[in-house]
């Protein structure tokens, strides 16, 4: 029976809740890190907490039109948004403008846009269309294979326009394969190349492989396993003793050395406060300046002066941190948590197959976007350079995070329908 009740009523709003509050907490940080001792015009578009206002305001359009749409537009076309947003990143590489360093954007008059936001939504889109068609079979290895090139080609693209950061984010999708079925081993392989990349530059290849000989050795001796499982340890060692020696080759030869500074001070290699240090120290600085309950709405000395390089936008958290203190920094916490926490409860109650993984990847990039970005503010993530979701200014950034939530909130709303 097809549920009668408008698209209001069905709306889950308690996710419309946390939206616009970590809005509105992301604007006023905006705002109040203008700089300069009094505030201007909040429509003054010619400052950046003016133009986000706007843009929050075209966010409110975007929200109508999505909700206005019915639900299986979007599962419909997922294929086609994907193909789409694919010639879209491959159009940029040739007549993008360069900023940054990075050539991901197309310019329009004093207009700017980042494709790369978007695709991740595209991409969200198009895996759960293929992982929710009949003739998949998640035991066939035909399956994992199409969706990590449905992940891999956005990303590839995106690496190719020098945006590191965005790239990185379409491994938070393994997450949904995760959940699909898939065997766990994605993931533990992916910790254990990262362990063993960071362990190879803390140490040294002499002796990690070392240790590597010794651990296959306790495992032959210690652990009677068949002749098959003995190959199997090998085989491992081999591809663990490979990647290591590859390490130092990829550090010094595919990362840019503005990447490379930054991973050797996040991993203490070397000090350099006045370089590729000090965004971060300065952010700790100003989040730990705000003690408990931080100095007071505008009072932030760092924040007002600007002396946290991009406070506005990749480092806008120790805002929070130096005029709420530890009290604001655990309430925009909590609040994401909660909307994480939200997304899930929604994804699995979803009748549509695709609604659910869809709402997974709604969730995986959230969550990745989140931890990241925290992260970086206070030292414990290498500075990939990702907004923080809703809160971060940038257009692009606020539109695309606003069509991935809302497409899932549409989704929620018509889950009542036959489908």
């Amino acid at each position: 029976m097809r549920n009668r009740e408008s698209i209001i009523g069905n709306v889950d709003w308690l996710t419309v809740l946390l939206y616009f509050a970590l809005v509105f907490i992301g604007w006023l940080s905006i705002y109040t890190s203008s700089g300069g001792e009094e505030a201007g015009n909040i429509f003054d578009l010619s400052e950046r907490y003016g133009k986000q206002l706007l843009w929050i305001g075209l966010s409110i359009i975007l929200i109508v039109i999505v909700l206005l749409i019915d639900a299986k537009f979007f599962s419909t076309f997922a294929f086609l948004f994907y193909a789409a947003m694919i010639l879209i990143l491959i159009a940029v590489l040739f007549f993008g403008k360069t900023v940054a360093g990075s050539k991901s954007w197309f310019e329009i008059g004093s207009f700017a846009i980042q494709p790369a936001e978007f695709a991740k939504f595209t991409t969200a889109l198009a895996l759960a269309k293929f992982l929710s068609m009949l003739n998949v079979d998640m035991r066939n290895i035909r399956t994992p294979v199409i969706s990590i090139i449905l992940m891999i080609l956005p990303a590839l693209l995106i690496l190719f326009q020098n945006d590191t950061g965005s790239a990185l984010v379409y491994a938070a999708f393994a997450i949904v394969l995760f959940r699909e079925g898939f065997s766990g081993i994605i993931i533990i392989f992916g910790l254990a190349m990262a362990l063993l990349f960071i362990l190879t530059l803390l140490f040294g290849e002499i002796y990690i492989i070392s240790t590597l000989v010794v651990l296959l050795a306790i495992v032959l001796t210690f652990f009677k396993k068949s002749r098959r499982q003995y190959k199997s340890y090998v085989a491992v060692f081999l591809m663990s003793s490979v990647f290591v020696f590859s390490v130092n080759y990829a550090f010094q030869h595919v990362l840019e050395s503005h990447q490379k500074k930054r991973i050797n001070v996040l991993l203490g290699i070397e000090q350099d406060l006045r370089g590729a240090g000090y965004n971060v120290n300065q952010s700790k600085i100003a989040i730990g300046s705000g003690g408990f309950s931080g100095k007071g709405f505008r009072q932030g000395m760092l924040t007002r002066n600007q002396f946290v390089p991009e406070q506005s936008t990749d480092f806008i958290f120790c805002t929070v941190g130096e005029e709420w203190g530890f009290i604001g920094t655990l309430t925009v916490i909590l609040l994401f948590l909660a909307l994480l926490v939200r997304i899930i409860f929604m994804a699995e109650r979803q009748r549509s197959r695709f609604s659910r993984i869809y709402g997974y990847g709604v969730a995986s990039v959230l969550f990745f976007h989140f931890a990241v970005n925290i992260g970086m503010t206070i030292g414990l993530a290498p500075v990939v350079g990702i907004p923080l979701p809703f809160f971060s200014y940038g257009g692009s950034s606020l539109w695309a995070f606003t069509m991935l939530l809302f497409i899932f909130v549409k989704q929620d709303a018509d889950r009542l329908k036959e489908l």
